[in-house]
């Protein structure tokens, strides 16, 4: 992140007034090149730079235009030596601009001694050929041409400017459809079998950005096709091993470098996916350190609500508990209360029974004591 603030300082220095020098070169590769109607070819847009006084480039910005029966259908940043992008290559709605502005850390201070490759490009571009032929049946010439402010910054600390040396392509456009369509990008698509290179999430922190909130940085590169996209997803740590990210209705969603996370308390595994044009993957995890993750304000409410809910439930039960017991024992009062009745009841019957033979007896008449 800090590289990509410095980066745009030194296209800042060099806007606001850094000397302006004349040596670097942009031009694109193949310079002539010859498409049918409906054709697609791959043009590269390439960087020299001056080796002789060991000029070494950290920044370019530019504007690309097409002119005439063609136009830019896809970008592929496959190969480029800019790591950094303020803007990635661009194309507008009707496909006959392109607008970029890259860097690269450290610099770019030309091809590597002994590579034959062309290690010198900054990105290419798929242009297509109209498929509907002139009129007049005529061949027509397209252009592709750096215009506007188009400007390369040395990597010499005080944003020197440099305008480059631009040499546009030239497209001869045939007036008939081709028997074969030729589609040099669909061919490297169906190619590309070898997914993004490997890459790294960086976790960061700053107050003064994104308001202090945490912000993930990553980046990587393609060497076939290029780098299409970046999709994240946000793993909950309490779902982890069961969470269904590698499922095909997974919520990932389209993202760019630097990303500020949702979860900021940190109590998810995240993971970014890199897609390639032929759709070749490679997932990059992280875990954020223990020492770091706080209870979310979510799950505070959750434990909360679940502890009120658990204190409610216990006095309720205590409640219901101490009512059963206090109606047990008014039954046992009540069941103890009658039984004494039932006895002072029966004791009572037996004591009449006894009584009434010496009532009878008494009731008798005395006898006289002439009787006697």
């Amino acid at each position: 992140m800090l590289r990509l603030y410095g980066f745009i300082g030194v296209l800042l220095v060099g806007l606001l007034g850094g000397h302006t020098t004349e040596a670097a070169a942009l031009y694109f590769d193949p310079g002539l090149a010859s498409l049918g109607r409906g054709d697609t070819e791959i043009i590269s847009v390439r960087l020299d730079t001056d080796e002789a006084q060991e000029e070494c480039i950290n920044a370019i910005e530019g504007v690309i235009e097409l002119t005439g029966p063609i136009q830019a259908v896809d970008i592929s940043l496959g190969e480029s030596i800019l790591s950094l992008w303020v803007e990635e290559p661009t194309i507008a709605k009707d496909g006959r601009q392109i607008s970029f502005a890259g860097g690269v850390p450290n610099g770019y201070c030309g091809r590597i001694v002994g590579d034959p490759r062309l290690t010198n490009t900054l990105f290419s571009l798929v242009v297509q050929a109209n498929p509907i032929a002139p009129a007049d049946g005529k061949t027509v010439e397209a252009t592709i041409a750096f215009t506007g402010p188009t400007q390369v910054y040395l990597n010499d600390g005080f944003g020197t400017t440099v305008t480059p040396n631009v040499t546009p392509s030239i497209v001869t456009v045939l007036p008939t459809l081709s028997t074969a369509t030729s589609n040099a990008w669909q061919a490297a698509v169906s190619a590309d079998q070898i997914k993004p290179e490997e890459f790294s999430i960086q976790l960061a922190q700053d107050p003064l950005i994104a308001n202090g909130r945490y912000y993930i940085t990553f980046n990587t590169t393609d060497k076939q096709t290029g780098v299409d996209r970046y999709e994240i997803i946000e793993e909950p740590l309490a779902q982890f091993g069961s969470f269904s990210w590698g499922q095909a209705n997974a919520p990932w969603i389209e993202i760019r470098s630097p990303y500020v996370l949702k979860d900021q308390s940190l109590n998810s595994v995240i993971r970014v996916k890199a897609i390639d044009k032929a759709g070749n993957e490679y997932i990059a995890t992280l875990i954020p350190d223990e020492d770091l993750r706080s209870v979310p304000v979510t799950r505070v409410l959750v434990l909360v609500s679940f502890g009120a809910v658990l204190l409610i439930s216990s006095i309720f039960i205590f409640v219901y508990s101490s009512r059963r017991r206090q109606n047990r024992m008014l039954a046992e009062l009540d069941q103890e209360f009658y039984a004494t009745e039932d006895s002072s009841l029966t004791t009572s019957t037996d004591t009449d029974h006894s009584v009434q033979p010496e009532l009878e007896e008494s009731n008798q008449p005395p006898q006289s004591y002439d009787q006697r």
